[in-house]
């Protein structure tokens, strides 16, 4: 019987909190939601885009290119002003005659693939 009276007592014990307690209401979150629902947009005139965008006006049609008419001389001047390729052997080297001008491009990709010496360490 004693074990029937502190089952009893740890019953009573137990139910120290209530399921049927008042939920608490955020007042701050009610007004926010009652603006939110009462809010109208202010209503937009169907002019009121006037002075803010452009009239859209198509763009002037390119006209088509033309041959000239005479190819020939042109394409005569046009090798005559085109440098060749000794012209340009001879300026290159000019610039780079400080720099290792007899190597070519064999010499620094061996230069690039050559092994690279490690330096011994004293301790």
């Amino acid at each position: 019987m004693s074990s029937m009276k502190f089952l009893r007592q740890a019953a009573r014990s137990a139910r120290t909190f209530s399921t049927t307690s008042v939920a608490r209401k955020d007042l701050v979150q009610d007004i926010y939601v009652k603006e939110l629902k009462a809010y109208k947009p202010p209503a937009i005139a169907k002019d009121a885009h006037v002075g803010v965008v452009k009239n859209f006006s198509l763009p002037a049609v390119p006209k088509p290119p033309t041959l000239p008419v005479d190819l020939a001389a042109e394409l005569t001047a046009y090798d005559a002003t085109e440098p060749t390729k000794a012209e340009a052997e001879v300026t290159s080297s000019s610039v780079h005659a400080g720099e290792d001008a007899g190597k070519g491009a064999d010499a620094f990709l061996g230069f690039l693939e050559a092994d690279v010496k490690q330096a011994e360490v004293h301790h």
